[in-house]
């Protein structure tokens, strides 16, 4: 992952947890936005723009090149273009992808862990009245909020569970721990998630880990 990547992936980390702070939301709102932002969406986005490089480099070629063999007439043709560019305008909140639009999904994905988990869900007014201040690159409009969390779903496939996630696994294997274990009473759950924090910052919850589970795990036995 390059520096500037990284440097991008630590702001936004850093803007979740202020923001799930500011708003007061319990800790399972904060790792189910982080899972459904880091862990669903973002590798999402990035197969998204591959396909908007592809119609880039795919117009120009139309442009400039006639090539006879069988693959690039086919990815020439005009047909595939258009079937490309049509899937790149269905997401235009996503082009061009800026930090500010990022900002706006990392919300979105907080909006949604909200009303998943807590009993009484945030407002869009709400919403917007946050992203107002922690947004200062861009102004969001209640229409542009309803519209992102629409394409974040779309983006997910409305597959939004977040029962498995690795901060619901991690409380439920410390607090088997502590009844089982005499020295589970020496454990720290706050440590705990101040772990998990430091490793969606540095990605390695996805370079490291392949499953809920085996980050749970590792960060319990740490």
């Amino acid at each position: 992952m390059s520096t500037e990547i990284a440097h991008l992936r630590r702001r936004l980390v850093e803007f979740l947890i202020q923001s799930t702070t500011q708003l007061k939301l319990p800790p399972i709102v904060k790792y189910s936005s982080l899972s459904l932002f880091f862990d669903r969406f973002r590798p999402c986005v990035v197969r998204l723009s591959v396909w908007v490089l592809m119609v880039d480099g795919l117009t120009t070629q139309m442009s400039f090149c006639h090539s006879s063999s069988d693959v690039s007439r086919k990815l020439l043709d005009p047909l595939v273009c258009r079937f490309l560019q049509k899937k790149k305008a269905q997401h235009w909140l996503l082009q061009p992808l800026t930090e500010s639009n990022l900002q706006l999904f990392v919300l979105i994905s907080i909006w949604i862990s909200c009303k998943m988990h807590c009993s009484r869900g945030l407002s869009v007014q709400s919403m917007k009245s946050l992203g107002d201040k922690v947004i200062t690159e861009q102004l969001f409009t209640v229409g542009d909020f309803l519209e992102a969390e629409l394409v974040f779903l779309k983006v997910l496939r409305f597959e939004i569970g977040t029962l498995n996630i690795a901060y619901t696994l991690l409380e439920d294997l410390f607090i088997q721990f502590k009844e089982v274990a005499k020295v589970g009473e020496l454990l720290n759950f706050e440590a705990c998630m101040d772990m998990m924090d430091l490793l969606y910052e540095k990605e390695e919850t996805s370079v490291l880990y392949q499953s809920s589970t085996s980050l749970a795990v590792s960060i319990l036995v740490t």
